[in-house]
């Protein structure tokens, strides 16, 4: 659009509201041209090399190369994003209008308005200087920032340049990041893509591991991990919701009971025992990935993990019975923990205890405790005669809690919740809460077995739980300070004193499972294994003159059956170990065999099976521990000369009869006649021929070899 000129002949006005006046260079038809005379509508150009052009002036604007040198090409204004502003934004932005126009025209509402002009802002009376400097002392008693003349010079700058939206606040625009470190950044996306394919930890596991990154990477120390709640807001704008999907809603199955806090004013005073599955596979017996059974005892006064027992399958009630036991007596040190792990470097008066019980020299850092009262759920194992009876024997009282109500055993379930997420979520093998979060491959990162699982568990809750500070821990003259509970073991036991209980190693076999057997003149024959020792030589074939039906009393422990206890009449209990132990190196439960006698069928006499029986738990049980794979050695082959591979065989995958036939020719013999025949297949009978790879494991057996090696 074409404007009338204020002043005629002496400038025009062009679209966006830019003023070309005579001397000023234009943009036109690709050439650059300066404005020589402007009459009416029509405008004289000159172009560089003198010649002349005379245009209309809308025919001039509308040319899509129109500029004018040295002109800022200002546009329409966007007024529809004036209405994105905040209001605040807004009405501050149109008082800043008002007031320039005031400095300018002497009248807020600009050139036109009604009325009179201010004296100090007169513009027939004051310079611009003058009305500047008014405005800002105006401005400064008004109370508004940084009001000083450079600020009105300033904002009237702006206003000229891009008009009302010159005059909004516009912040930089912040990235998704905000002002994070971008070391930090590249940590919390590495730690994320290690997490990728894994089960989904929580957000504080997530946090540990980007330290550990940040550490390898820059060092310890160098660069620092944000707090909590700052990682968890990074943490949420990287992770890929695909990726990383929420928690599924969880749907409620009871009325909720109004929760009342459990208090204990002394050390096992009240205990409570709970079993869960463990949020994390390990390896079978059988060497097939399994979900171990926890059994925890948790004491209430001090937060302590007294007692913790990992099994396979199927927690018994021995292990409910051992359970006490293991609460009752000092926990030793295992070797290759660290010193900082004594009882001697906790927080406790160390040397007022050793003086009371020498056995916490060797102990490590957990409390000990006498339970009072235990609170179960009315699980079987925990109802059963046996736990029933070892809690009599120790003066335990049992308190069961009523039926669906998890609030009564709070602490021990909330336990349950603080091992997955503290220590569970960092074991190779983690299945994650639920479903949705379990990784695509856990079975394949499996890689401890239950034992050395239970290894790993020991040390942490000495480690790490007991010297972790707890928001439920509070002393009375320190109730803003969170203790751990070593700490708040130390501090009760001022008040209450220690009992030590004289438990050994004939208590724990007291507390074992009790059957009855007769004494044969072959030994003790449980479950198709043969005990047999010297010891039974005055009593076999005879009645034992106490027990039921002339049986004699034995202590079987279901979780090692390498061995058994017998009660002679002199009232002791004697171990009788199976024939075959020194063929088993580690211990086998029950379950393991049973699972190798319907594996292997009965192909001999009585003591050729029992003899492959053992053999086969050796090798499962071998299998079952993960150990570092030995490098091959170069075999040396010849030109024309065939070399032999064995197949892999992953764990797991092949039952024991797969491995040791099921034929009645599996025996020594048969071995060496396979090999021969395998050997001549191969060439390897021709002269010269190398000899075969693997060849070596086709020997003989040493018991006392293997046991130099271990």
């Amino acid at each position: 659009m074409v404007s009338a000129p204020r002043c005629p002949g002496r400038s025009v006005a062009a679209a966006g509201g830019r003023q070309v006046k005579l001397g000023a260079y234009v943009t036109f038809q690709g050439g650059t041209w300066q404005v020589a005379a402007v009459a009416g509508a029509s405008v004289t150009l000159v172009g560089e090399d003198g010649q002349t052009a005379s245009v209309l002036a809308s025919f001039l604007f509308a040319d899509p190369e129109f500029t004018v040198v040295g002109s800022p090409a200002t546009g329409v204004q966007p007024w529809g994003l004036l209405e994105s502003v905040p209001e605040r934004e807004r009405e501050r932005a149109l008082a800043w209008q008002r007031h320039i126009r005031e400095i300018e025209t002497g009248l807020p509402d600009g050139p036109g308005s009604v009325g009179t002009p201010r004296p100090e802002y007169d513009p027939q009376r004051t310079s611009m200087a003058e009305r500047e400097q008014a405005k800002a002392d105006e401005l400064a008693r008004l109370g508004w920032p940084k009001a000083s003349r450079a600020t009105v010079r300033r904002m009237r700058a702006r206003y000229h340049g891009q008009g009302l939206w010159g005059l909004i606040r516009r912040r930089k625009p912040s990235s998704a990041t905000g002002q994070a470190d971008e070391r930090v950044v590249a940590a919390v996306l590495e730690a994320l893509r290690r997490q990728r394919g894994r089960s989904k930890g929580t957000l504080k596991g997530l946090r540990e591991l980007t330290g550990r990154i940040l550490a390898d990477a820059h060092g310890p120390g160098t660069v620092r991990v944000p707090p909590p709640s700052t990682f968890n807001r990074l943490a949420r704008v990287l992770a890929d919701p695909l990726e990383h999907p929420g928690r599924p809603a969880r749907t409620a199955t009871a009325p909720v009971r109004p929760f009342t806090p459990t208090v204990a004013l002394r050390p096992g005073e009240l205990v409570q025992v709970d079993t869960t599955r463990l949020d994390v596979m390990a390896v079978g017996e059988d060497g097939k990935p399994v979900r171990p059974e926890l059994t925890i005892a948790l004491e209430v006064a001090t937060r302590s993990v007294v007692a913790a027992v990992l099994r396979e399958e199927g927690t018994k009630a021995v292990d409910a019975a051992l359970l006490l036991a293991e609460m009752a007596v000092p926990h030793v040190v295992r070797p290759g923990w660290p010193e900082q792990l004594r009882l001697a470097h906790a927080a406790v008066p160390y040397d007022r205890l050793l003086a009371l019980d020498a056995r916490l020299e060797q102990a490590a850092a957990r409390p000990v405790v006498v339970p009072e009262t235990i609170v179960i759920d009315r699980g079987a194992i925990f109802v059963s005669a046996a736990f029933l009876a070892a809690c009599e024997t120790l003066g335990v009282s049992v308190q069961p809690a009523p039926p669906r109500s998890p609030t009564a055993k709070g602490s021990v379930e909330r336990t349950f919740g603080s091992i997955n997420t503290l220590f569970a979520q960092h074991v190779a093998g983690y299945t994650g809460p639920h479903v949705l979060a379990r990784g695509q491959a856990v079975q394949d990162e499996t890689r401890f077995t239950v034992a050395q699982l239970q290894e790993l568990l020991d040390e942490w809750i000495t480690a790490c739980w007991q010297h972790r500070p707890h928001d439920g821990l509070r002393h009375p003259l320190l109730p803003k300070k969170a203790l751990a509970p070593n700490e708040m073991w130390g501090a009760l036991l001022g008040a209450s004193g220690y009992v030590p209980l004289p438990l050994g190693g004939g208590d724990y076999l007291e507390l074992l499972p009790v059957r009855f057997h007769p004494v044969t003149g072959r030994g003790i024959r449980i479950n198709h294994r043969t005990y047999d020792h010297t010891l039974l030589n005055e009593h076999r074939g005879r009645p034992c003159p106490a027990g039921p039906g002339g049986k004699w009393e034995v202590h079987l422990n279901p979780h090692d059956v390498r061995q058994i206890y017998l009660r002679l009449p002199d009232g002791h209990l004697h171990e009788i170990p199976w024939i075959h132990r020194d063929h088993v190196h580690a211990p086998m439960s029950e379950t393991t065999w049973r699972h190798l006698r319907t594996t292997l069928n009965q192909r001999a006499d009585r003591e050729k099976h029992e003899a492959a029986l053992a053999e086969a738990a050796d090798q499962v049980l071998r299998r079952a521990r993960p150990t570092t794979a030995a490098q091959p050695a170069p075999s040396r082959t010849t030109p024309g000369t065939h070399t032999a591979k064995a197949a892999p065989q992953p764990a797991g995958d092949q039952s024991a009869v797969s491995r040791y036939g099921g034929e009645a020719e599996d025996s020594l013999g048969a071995l060496e006649a396979r090999a021969q025949a395998e050997a001549q297949d191969m060439g390897a009978d021709e002269p010269g021929a190398p000899p075969l790879p693997g060849s070596d494991a086709l020997t003989l057996y040493d018991a006392d070899q293997e046991a130099e090696l271990w």
